[in-house]
């Protein structure tokens, strides 16, 4: 059902979530092993990364998802609710934790425009990232680090396509691009 209040929509969205409608009978949906892209995630560093990831499956009941050993696990519970934990600890005056939001390319520079009104030398970049994304860097004034990310095109014909094929990401060779 959607309703509206002041020119915005709003939709009841159970349907789209994972996570089940409140009540007495509210069973947890399964575990989620699809690949997606990632509305949203945090990046937490961890001085022990085993410890971690031994805690964030055998405590808080997430999978890992995905691991490169000794650097960082992608560990995720239901859909939409990832974690990478990555290796070390942050510097003084770094932030703990940090998230993402997605976004898409148009968005990048006025996002920027807006931070840096607020609060000048707040950001960095937008810029791209060795991976198929341009990423904006964002300080906020309680010092989280806040990344914007949009995904890039990626040429089937590239190497960056073809590491990602190797993964298992389903980027279209250049022959079933045509």
């Amino acid at each position: 059902m959607t309703h509206t209040t002041d020119d915005a929509p709003f939709y009841n969205a159970f349907e789209i979530s994972p996570v089940p409608p409140p009540g007495p009978d509210a069973t947890p949906p399964d575990l989620y092993r699809g690949i997606y892209g990632m509305p949203m995630f945090v990046t937490i560093p961890t001085a022990d990364l085993a410890a971690s990831v031994d805690f964030w499956t055998r405590g808080l009941g997430f999978i890992d998802l995905f691991m490169t050993p000794g650097v960082m696990s992608h560990m995720r519970r239901w859909a939409f609710q990832d974690a990478l934990l990555v290796a070390g600890e942050p510097a003084d005056g770094e932030p703990a934790m940090t998230v993402s939001f997605s976004c898409v390319l148009s968005e990048l520079d006025a996002i920027a425009d807006a931070c840096e009104k607020l609060v000048p030398g707040c950001t960095t970049g937008p810029r791209a990232m060795p991976w198929p994304t341009v990423d904006l860097e964002v300080r906020t004034p309680e010092n989280t680090r806040v990344i914007i990310t949009a995904a890039r095109g990626v040429d089937p014909r590239s190497d960056e396509a073809q590491a990602l094929r190797e993964a298992g990401y389903g980027v279209p060779d250049a022959d079933e691009e045509a």
